[in-house]
């Protein structure tokens, strides 16, 4: 024999206090919620039906139905929280509304949350104006939405088939990719973080005309740091004596792992070691790179401070000194979107 105590206990391992809906569609027309409400005069409260999970217990609200909101004829607001109320010992679940204090910065009042005892969940926050004002509403339920899946590999077209809402982790059985997870929402299915180690790339010039064969060490790592975020690190180390020029009037770039967005465009900074003050320039040098507004940059292009007056501002890179190495590290946002 299992008593309501104990089931309430049990019951957070399969699931928290929720309404019983998943948030599937893009998009959703007022009302069209299970317990939608609205203030129907100058204090009722309206609830439509709706079914929710609270302490452990189902409850299910089948026709609409009024609560009263206290009036408030102080000169402060007052914030009050419609919730549903799982009562153990009375053996009930019932909505309620819980008042607040008027004050000059109200607070609403939160849940009780005692096993064995009252346990409750809040479905609305209730702003009550001073001197007896018209109540309004904001929801505050937290909604049920589709469990987290993982597949072995396909991950991206197995989310065709899962509603919106979905989060996939791809546990890359096959050792063809890297692990990561996966969130389908309204703009789309996307990565929203690689898990494990960081993927390499080789970072390679652009904009340069006398690149050597032999003798460059590009090396790159990038992940997912978030959705439509890169997190990403570089060292261009050029262990030649040549030094490397760009191509007339723009200045040497560098790869990036993931075409960066280009509605405002984006900065990124780094820096060159030069020790042996090859090219008539410094032995380490602040650097930004700029990836310019537009239609999405694949290479980041090089700028450091006029050698000459801090007046000048920046200079496009012209050179990659022999001996030397390039460093860029830090976040940017992708165009995953093609915006």
């Amino acid at each position: 024999m299992v008593s309501e105590a104990q089931w309430q206990a049990m019951a957070a391992m399969w699931g928290g206090d929720r309404v019983d809906f998943r948030l599937t569609s893009e998009s959703y027309a007022s009302g069209a919620l299970p317990f939608s409400a609205s203030v129907i005069n100058s204090r009722t409260i309206e609830v439509k039906p709706g079914s929710a999970f609270v302490g452990g217990f189902y409850y299910q609200l089948t026709a609409s139905t009024t609560l009263a909101v206290d009036p408030n004829p102080t000169d402060k607001a007052r914030k009050d929280t419609l919730i549903l109320r799982a009562d153990v010992v009375q053996g009930s679940v019932n909505l309620g509304v819980i008042k607040g204090q008027p004050s000059a910065s109200p607070i609403a009042p939160l849940p009780k949350r005692i096993p064995g005892q009252q346990w409750e969940m809040v479905l609305y926050e209730v702003d009550v104006p001073a001197k007896d004002g018209s109540p309004q509403l904001s929801l505050r339920a937290p909604f049920d939405m589709p469990p987290a899946v993982s597949t072995p590999w396909n991950t991206r077209p197995a989310a065709d088939f899962l509603p919106v809402g979905s989060f996939l982790y791809d546990l890359d059985n096959n050792g063809g990719d890297s692990q990561n997870e996966m969130f389908k929402g309204r703009d789309g299915t996307l990565i929203t973080r690689h898990l494990g180690k960081s993927r390499t790339y080789a970072p390679g010039l652009a904009n340069a005309v006398n690149v050597p064969s032999k003798g460059m060490v590009y090396k790159g790592r990038w992940r997912w740091a978030a959705p439509n975020l890169v997190y990403y690190s570089v060292s261009i180390e050029n262990t030649t004596t040549t030094n490397i020029r760009n191509r007339p009037d723009v200045p040497i770039a560098f790869e990036l792992p993931q075409q960066a967005n280009g509605v405002t465009g984006q900065i990124l900074t780094g820096h060159m070691r030069n020790m042996d003050y090859r090219g008539a320039m410094a032995n380490l040098i602040p650097l930004q790179a700029m990836c310019w507004p537009g239609n999405g940059s694949t290479h980041a292009s090089i700028y450091y401070p006029n050698s000459q007056t801090v007046a000048e501002g920046l200079d496009v890179l012209r050179t990659f000194p022999g001996r030397s190495t390039v460093f860029f590290s830090g976040i940017y946002e992708a165009n995953v979107f093609s915006e």
